[in-house]
């Protein structure tokens, strides 16, 4: 159809044609850390989102844990199949608000690239033992800036590094004005992240027996089953923001009553799911195993991999934490019992 860069500049044209004034435009991003020259084919953000698919990183989300540690089924999410789904869901919103899907997408691609084995509790384990406060957040960013590539990092647009590095909520509140992403892109994905995660660890939560589908609250507010309170959420969020916009208020929100009964669903799961006797005893061997092996490489510094010594850095404890971080679930129990659990020994037979 069209040659050289006429490709992406016709693109680049479609999202100005079409996408909402509030939109961020591919052609007006603040740019990258280090210039280089433009696709010849692809907008910014969907270059970013390429990149990001195609990272070491984001690979090894299929074996890092979102709420069940290494689940011997098929039918648990994983980190991998989080993000996915926080991407579906973020891309209908913007798709909906007239905003950039590509960009949204990259956001919702990156935004766990950080996360440690065994989700939060390789990320308190890592804050207990390093004397750093871990943030996946954080690393996250770090992981695209410096150490992917082999230290070279992906060279990401600035408002795809905003998204991902802003995304996180903690226990906070979900509405709020400050510390949340520039765009709105941004604030879609930071939204999906919670309502992706609040209804698929409800869903895992029901087929592993922990929590029985009828007790789950805000039925009447909510819906009763996970398809039925996952489209409530999403045309809550599309509907109250649009009303937003139209006011020349752009921020992405959810109305006052489906964000207080979110609000009030997360924190059911806090005290009947994630802080369970149950789920705590495997967290913390978890948590174990991520102590352990940064005391470890503490004594044994020498013997990190080799293929992990491009992008070392004069701070012990901060490539320790990279390097760790890493791992995926089935890596770091691996080394673990290679390192800490006595393996069995063939001797001579005796003849008597």
């Amino acid at each position: 159809m069209k040659n050289s860069n006429s490709v992406r500049l016709y693109l680049e044209q479609i999202e100005k044609n079409t996408l909402s004034k509030y939109a961020t435009l591919s052609s007006e991003t603040k740019g990258r850390t280090t210039f280089e020259e433009e696709c010849s084919i692809r907008p910014a953000f969907q270059h970013d989102r390429d990149r990001i698919v195609h990272s070491k990183a984001f690979r090894k989300l299929e074996d890092k844990t979102q709420v069940f540690l290494s689940p011997t089924g098929s039918h648990y999410r994983n980190r991998l199949t989080h993000t996915l789904e926080v991407s579906q869901t973020a891309r209908t919103v913007a798709r909906a608000l007239m905003l950039n899907e590509s960009l949204t997408e990259a956001i919702a691609m990156g935004h766990d690239l950080g996360h440690t084995p065994f989700g939060h509790s390789g990320e308190r384990a890592l804050s207990n033992i390093s004397g750093k406060n871990f943030r996946h957040e954080q690393q996250s960013l770090r992981v695209v800036t410096k150490l992917a590539k082999d230290g070279k990092g992906l060279n990401l647009t600035w408002e795809v590094k905003d998204g991902i590095v802003n995304h996180s909520k903690g226990k906070g509140k979900l509405l709020k004005r400050e510390g949340i992403p520039s765009t709105l892109e941004g604030q879609i994905v930071r939204l999906a992240d919670i309502l992706a995660y609040v209804n698929h660890d409800i869903d895992d939560a029901v087929n592993g027996g922990f929590l029985k589908e009828e007790d789950i609250p805000f039925k009447e507010k909510l819906g009763v089953k996970s398809s039925e309170r996952i489209g409530i959420m999403i045309t809550d969020m599309i509907e109250t923001s649009s009303e937003m916009l139209e006011a020349s208020d752009p921020f992405i929100r959810f109305s006052d009553t489906v964000n207080c009964a979110i609000e009030e669903l997360r924190a059911y799961l806090f005290e009947n799911l994630y802080e369970t006797p149950m789920l705590r005893e495997e967290f913390s061997k978890a948590e174990r195993v991520v102590e352990s092996l940064f005391a470890y490489f503490l004594n044994h510094y020498d013997e990190l991999p080799n293929y992990y010594y491009p992008i070392l850095s004069e701070k012990m404890n901060e490539n320790i934490t990279d390097f760790i971080a890493s791992m995926t679930d089935s890596y770091a129990i691996d080394l673990y019992n290679r390192l800490f659990v006595p393996s069995r020994m063939k001797y001579p037979e005796l003849h008597v």
